[in-house]
């Protein structure tokens, strides 16, 4: 392991908030992020580039779906009021543009969304740049998500969805770009490959226009204790031909209002740092420049360390290599992953086991 990282899979796509707990609702009702892993309301003192200089209050609570894929960290300021995006996103806009969320059936989970008066549907059931059936749904603060084909399953809950399963990335230059989602995050099959006018993004900020589109996976089975629970992910780029994209994170902090990243569950950070270094992207952010020689940082319920990286574009991608995870808070049970064995995966029984931090949204 000295020279090798191991990437797990995306273990949460972060959403800035303004009030927490009402979106977490209606994300357990939407989405059925129900499972609680960690709640924190701390001072973020590491976060400083992208918070003004200044350590900021926040809560933040990491929650999935025990049918598979990443889940969400809902995160909202406690000490300044957020400051929301000031124009109507577009599509091609540098950042995360859309969430894509897992479905084994997109046609069923379109229908049922369909008679859901929480949830508001903004394109038409359609093929994706894969020839597999899409739409994208938006939330009450504007978020985009992709509802996707994918059959993988990690806990058969009966449920039409799962979590998360990817993103849609704005990018200038999708080549540029390749070197962080190929070359350090893995993504290194391409799926699909487009450029044009597309059906999908009809009802979309500037959907009718002319982009280039690149559809990503990893060809290899991702490894790691949590890669069954997190399962396969893709990653889509997308450059604008006919318009100049804004970056979405432009004159606000990290945590305002919209996806502020997406991040990796990873082992072995001193080698992911040195890779990411070697490839022109170093860490901006680096807990272990502050807890050395593998001390965990505190994240309340649980601990490990953090790292963040931007792509070409200033897009943040989290890398967290976690030490300890709450399964039963109440009886004070977690798992220690410090002398686990990192590329294998934990037993499914023991995984199964967070679903006693399940959460009514009620």
């Amino acid at each position: 392991m000295e020279n090798k990282y191991i990437i797990s899979g995306i273990q949460q796509v972060g959403i800035g908030v303004e009030n927490l707990h009402e979106a977490w609702k209606y994300y357990i009702d939407v989405f059925h992020m129900d499972i609680r892993i960690l709640e924190d309301n701390k001072v973020a003192e590491l976060m400083l580039p992208y918070t003004g200089g200044v350590p900021q209050r926040r809560h933040a609570v990491i929650a999935v779906n025990l049918q598979g894929g990443g889940g969400f960290e809902v995160w909202q300021y406690a000490g300044r009021k957020p400051k929301r995006l000031g124009f109507e996103l577009n599509m091609g806009d540098l950042g995360v543009l859309a969430c894509k969320i897992k479905s084994r059936d997109v046609a069923k989970t379109f229908g049922e969304f369909s008679r859901d008066p929480k949830v508001n549907i903004v394109t038409k059931l359609s093929q994706d740049i894969d020839g597999k059936q899409t739409f994208y749904v938006k939330d009450p603060y504007g978020n985009l998500f992709q509802i996707v084909q994918d059959e993988y399953i990690f806990k058969n809950e009966g449920r039409s969805t799962g979590g998360a399963v990817g993103a849609l990335i704005g990018v200038t230059d999708i080549e540029k770009a390749m070197v962080v989602y190929k070359d350090i995050l893995g993504y290194d099959r391409v799926i699909a490959d487009e450029t044009g006018v597309f059906a999908d993004f009809e009802g979309l900020p500037s959907g009718s226009q002319r982009f280039h589109r690149r559809l990503l996976t990893h060809s290899q089975p991702r490894k790691g204790s949590f890669s069954e629970l997190f399962g396969p992910s893709y990653i889509e780029l997308v450059q604008p031909l006919e318009r100049s994209p804004r970056k979405l994170y432009e004159g606000r902090f990290w945590g305002d209002p919209g996806f502020i990243q997406i991040c990796f569950d990873i082992r072995n950070m001193d080698a992911l740092g040195k890779h990411c270094a070697e490839l022109g992207h170093p860490f901006t952010v680096d807990t272990t420049q502050k807890f050395k020689e593998g001390a965990s940082f505190d994240m309340g319920d649980a601990a490990g360390q953090f790292a963040y990286i931007e792509d070409p574009d200033g897009t943040l991608i989290e890398f967290v290599e976690t030490h300890k995870v709450p399964v039963m808070k109440k009886l004070g049970l977690s798992i220690n992953l410090k002398n686990r064995n990192p590329e294998k995966p934990l037993p499914k029984w023991m995984l199964k086991m967070l679903r006693f931090g399940r959460v009514k949204g009620d």
